[in-house]
């Protein structure tokens, strides 16, 4: 996410390479980044070119092994998300993959939610959609998993890391839980966020996380958001070479419970003890809202994901067996969370 103020109606971002990342932050982007330049004639989501995907290797842990998810799953929907080229809020490639994740997710026996609605951004007022399955419990209290869907209005960028990991985590992790048949204490609810990224190069408020803040404020005046016993965000989640850092700025109960989780499942190595987090992204609508809440993510543009925000981020960057990881620590993170009073 990144973005620079301004007016323009329709904004276009050519494409840039990175060089010399120190660890990124989500909210401190700099113009070098990506270029930008206003062009009111085309959409930003053109020039698109999703290919022909590299096969992958069958790599992933068997299911058996990590509670159910199933890596080599969520890898294929990360592929379907690339297949459809960028998918920037408000694109007919995003409306198009809403539509395949709704009927996939109703496909699961999954109970799903979707709330439609608009905001006013630098490019003009954009339709955004939020889609939320809800998977119930015995007693009041909710668990909230959450990523979001869109990518960055980038030219020719496919997003297949950032954000198609996660949601191919989260729509794995539908699979599993919604059919699961035994009780759960707390209902468990999956949230996929639309309009997470910064419609502007630069990320700056209020251009960014539209949907997580919409969704929050719902819950907030549905009453649901006390019942949030914790909050679990995944973002850039599909790399080869993982390091989740231990985010400062999330609730470091629920940032020990996870690590500590992921340290029991033999993944200490990914999920590591130094700490680092982005700076800003969906988790904050709902800390700034008191509600426990971490981001799993890994932004290190340094070494691990140097294609952050660049055309570079394809389908040949992800790693079954990565998502697999990710997946398997929250299945068993949330069992623990089950636990607590």
């Amino acid at each position: 996410m990144s973005f620079l103020r301004g007016g323009s109606r329709a904004v276009i971002f050519s494409a840039a390479l990175l060089a010399g990342f120190t660890l990124g932050c989500k909210s401190g982007e700099t113009a070098g980044t990506a270029a930008g330049a206003a062009n009111p004639g085309q959409p930003p989501f053109m020039s698109a070119v999703a290919g022909n995907p590299p096969a992958q290797a069958t790599d992933a842990p068997p299911a058996e092994k990590t509670g159910g998810f199933d890596g080599n799953r969520a890898y294929e929907q990360v592929a379907k998300q690339v297949s459809y080229g960028p998918r920037p809020t408000g694109s007919p490639a995003l409306a198009e993959l809403q539509n395949y994740m709704i009927g996939e997710l109703k496909s699961y026996g999954c109970a799903v939610d979707t709330d439609s609605f608009s905001a006013d951004t630098p490019a003009g007022r954009l339709p955004m959609k939020n889609i939320l399955v809800k998977i119930p419990g015995e007693k009041p209290g909710i668990i909230l998993l959450g990523t979001h869907y869109d990518t960055k209005r980038l030219e020719n960028f496919v997003g297949a890391d950032d954000a198609g990991s996660s949601t191919g985590v989260m729509l794995e992790m539908a699979r599993v839980l919604c059919g699961q048949k035994q009780p759960r204490k707390y209902a468990v609810w999956i949230a996929f966020f639309d309009a997470e990224e910064a419609v502007n190069l630069e990320w700056q408020d209020p251009d960014h996380t539209y949907g997580s803040r919409q969704m929050a404020a719902q819950m907030a005046a549905s009453g649901d958001l006390p019942k949030v016993k914790a909050f679990i965000l995944a973002d850039i989640v599909g790399g080869k070479t993982p390091h989740f850092r231990r985010d400062p700025a999330s609730t470091k109960w629920l940032v020990d419970l996870i690590w500590s989780t992921a340290a029991k499942l033999g993944y200490s190595g990914v999920f590591v003890s130094t700490p680092g987090g982005p700076g800003g992204d969906d988790h904050d609508s709902f800390l700034q809202r008191n509600v426990p809440s971490v981001d799993i993510i890994d932004l290190d543009t340094a070494s691990d994901v140097p294609y952050w925000h660049t055309p570079q981020d394809t389908l040949d960057k992800i790693d079954a067996k990565t998502l697999a990881i990710v997946g398997h620590t929250i299945l068993e993170s949330i069992k623990e969370i089950q636990l607590k009073k």
